[in-house]
């Protein structure tokens, strides 16, 4: 039976009311003519108007079970099953709604991966400021003993100094890659000299470099290229920080360059033991700690100097060297 709702569609009510009047006018005119024109003009007209009818149930019907996927997706099932090649209004609507239905799974296969990388990240996050923060109340009840040497106060004191500086570089960090993340840094078009770049970020490192006995070897042209010099510093600095890390006392960290029509190369190469291959994929992950990587490691370094490049057009990728050993680290930017 035809649903009494069906009835309410205006322009069903309508098109029925203009068929009635020209099935009962066209009857009226076929008496004239005969009784049997005027019966089969009536016939004819009533059979349009159910057929009509019927068509219009069928169509309803369609629209509920859309309507009742409609729901189901909305419920979170996003199982697709409305693929129709058929031409029409019905076949046009499924079709669009397949569409925005596989955007839509697709946007929250995407939420649930952001969701789950924001659990992870958050419990990387707690447990980098759990370390810290322990060791630092426990030399703080070691100092409140007034027993305690001058010497161990002094020893104490220079840790808590030492873990609140990893504290404050870890906040600052987080921040920075909070910021890129949002896209609200907005990176300078600035023309800088490869040797200026260099001479800036190696200058924080010349401390740490001389407690291991270490040596910048530079071969770099003094070639202009485009690029935030702030920001590409702290990409610099962050490779260079890793590779002196990873480098033995007495080694050797180079930092060469090259140019050409469509980009300049900086590259970074220590005299390490290398990546290990099992970490090299993953290496620029956040958080990520190597196998070689020592305790007080964070694992974001690596990460923001490759956002940072690749939030300019560049890119930045790390390899084992094919000889002598050690790893490489190749900052590219394109020219234009």
């Amino acid at each position: 039976m035809i649903k009494l709702g069906l009835f309410r569609n205006k322009e069903v009510k309508i098109f029925l009311i203009v068929i009635l009047l020209i099935g009962a006018l066209g009857t009226i005119a076929c008496t004239f003519i005969s009784a049997i024109a005027a019966f089969i003009t009536g016939a004819t007209s009533l059979l349009t108007i159910f057929t009509y009818l019927f068509f219009i149930r069928w169509k309803y019907k369609q629209l509920e079970k859309l309507s009742d996927y409609l729901k189901r997706v909305n419920d979170g099932d996003y199982i697709l099953e409305l693929q129709d090649n058929e031409e029409g209004e019905l076949s046009i609507l499924k079709s669009e709604i397949y569409k925005v239905t596989l955007t839509l799974r697709e946007q929250n296969e995407q939420l649930k991966k952001e969701k789950a990388y924001l659990s992870d990240s958050l419990s990387d996050i707690s447990h980098q400021l759990k370390t810290p923060l322990t060791s630092m109340f426990v030399m703080i009840d070691l100092l409140c003993d007034n027993q305690l040497k001058k010497s161990d106060r002094i020893i104490f004191t220079g840790r808590i100094r030492a873990q609140l500086e990893r504290l404050q570089w870890l906040v600052q960090s987080l921040l920075k890659l909070s910021k890129l993340d949002a896209k609200t840094v907005v990176f300078k078009r600035q023309t800088i000299l490869i040797n200026e770049l260099i001479e800036k970020a190696c200058a924080p490192l010349l401390i740490p470099l001389e407690i291991k006995n270490q040596t910048f070897v530079v071969h770099a042209d003094n070639t202009p290229f485009i690029c935030d010099f702030n920001w590409t510093v702290e990409a610099l600095v962050n490779v260079l920080k890793n590779c002196i890390e990873h480098t033995p006392s007495g080694g050797e960290i180079q930092i060469l360059s090259e140019s050409n029509p469509l980009y300049t190369e900086i590259t970074v190469r220590d005299s390490g033991s290398g990546i290990n291959p099992l970490d090299l994929p993953y290496i620029f992950n956040r958080f990520y700690k190597g196998r070689n990587a020592s305790e007080d490691s964070v694992g974001i370094g690596l990460a923001m100097a490759r956002t940072i490049v690749e939030s300019q057009g560049g890119g930045l990728e790390a390899r084992n060297a094919d000889t002598n050993g050690g790893a490489v680290f190749k900052f590219r930017f394109p020219k234009n």
